[in-house]
């Protein structure tokens, strides 16, 4: 396999939690082919036909651990016991509207889980670095044309959204009060940073209310595809797009660990900014059959309908820029799922890693 990271991972014990998971199992398996020996933890996952289940990336890795992240005792323990050097925290309640229905059990993992994981990694001493997976909904939304940087306030109108800008608050306060870059070396040795992506689409993804997932439940059973937000404008990007982002800004952080530990946003170019029925017809078209039905509600449960990402800084100051346009993403997400019934899914996995680091700015 192609490695843009110089050999980075090759013998880097990674942990990743919530590696059963729609990003985590993408991430486990790019790991483990840098020669990673990557730490899964995390709950079962959520169907029989997820990515992590197909591909088999528990059978592959190092350790493949069922652990709840609002244990803080079980975190500490498996810490100690593996010694993880680079930490890279997925596990969350990642549903808008879920959220709703569960607000206690969201706030209670999605924060306290996250501080958790932190206080785990501070008395663990392997730890060098840790990225925090959380989202680009944690921004106080304002429903505004123009992206969010970095240094806007934190926010969100529903559960899900808010309990991850609580999350980026917490981050915030522990790289201040335990990780802070002008004690590194002295009292810690820890670069910590936050990621937010946007909406992020890729094979082996059954989540419920995304689309992909309902376009492909509703292809697969021959009915026409339900379009509950079909105005709604999100920065739709490939699974593999933010990783790549993640996996860069590890190894930036491992190499100058004062420089780079603070929030980024790994976004789409503009272009990919479009609403849920354009991307609808896309899936339809590289699918290569099926139909939309426009089910929209006005007293449906709030979602914001307009989101977007400035990535002005990781461009500047990572070198990164996505690789795919939006035609490019569905098309690559599309292929899993019209053959991870009669393909190996690891391999599948493998290719498409391939396939995305054979684009350049110039596909674009």
């Amino acid at each position: 396999m192609i490695d843009i990271f110089n050999n980075f991972y090759k013998g880097k014990r990674v942990l990743v939690t919530g590696h059963t998971g729609f990003k985590g199992s993408w991430l486990s398996i790019w790991l483990h082919e840098l020669g990673a020996e990557v730490i899964g933890v995390a709950l079962d996952p959520f169907t029989e036909r997820d990515n992590y289940v197909l591909s088999s990336i528990g059978s592959k890795i190092k350790a493949d651990i069922r652990a709840d992240i609002r244990d803080g005792k079980r975190m500490k323990e498996i810490f100690q016991e593996y010694q993880p050097e680079i930490v890279f925290h997925l596990a969350a309640q990642p549903l808008v509207r879920l959220s709703y229905d569960i607000p206690v059990d969201t706030y209670e993992t999605n924060v306290m889980g996250t501080i958790n994981v932190m206080e785990a990694m501070r008395v663990t001493d392997s730890v060098k670095v840790g990225v925090m997976i959380t989202t680009d909904k944690c921004y106080e939304n304002k429903e505004q044309i123009w992206g969010y940087r970095e240094n806007e306030p934190m926010g969100g109108y529903d559960p899900y959204s808010s309990s991850k800008g609580a999350a980026e608050i917490a981050i915030a306060s522990w790289r201040r009060s335990f990780f802070n870059p002008a004690d590194y070396g002295t009292k810690h040795h820890v670069s910590l940073a936050s990621v937010r992506a946007g909406n992020v689409i890729g094979g082996g993804d059954w989540a419920l209310d995304r689309i992909i997932p309902d376009c492909i439940k509703a292809l697969e059973a021959g009915k026409p595809i339900d379009i509950r937000s079909p105005k709604a404008i999100r920065p739709w990007q490939h699974v593999l797009e933010p990783l790549s982002g993640y996996m860069l800004l590890a190894q930036k952080m491992w190499d100058e660990p004062t420089k780079y530990c603070e929030g980024w946003n790994f976004g789409p170019h503009t272009d990919s900014v479009t609403p849920v029925w354009d991307v609808a017809q896309d899936v339809i078209r590289y699918y290569g059959s099926g139909s939309l039905n426009d089910i929209s509600d006005p007293n449906a449960l709030h979602e914001a309908q307009l989101l977007m990402l400035d990535i002005s800084k990781v461009k500047f100051s990572l070198g990164w820029e996505p690789r795919m346009n939006i035609h490019q993403c569905i098309e690559l997400t599309i292929d899993w799922y019209k053959y991870y019934k009669t393909n190996n899914v690891y391999n599948l996995c493998t290719q498409h890693i391939e396939r995305y680091l054979s684009y350049n700015q110039s596909h674009l």
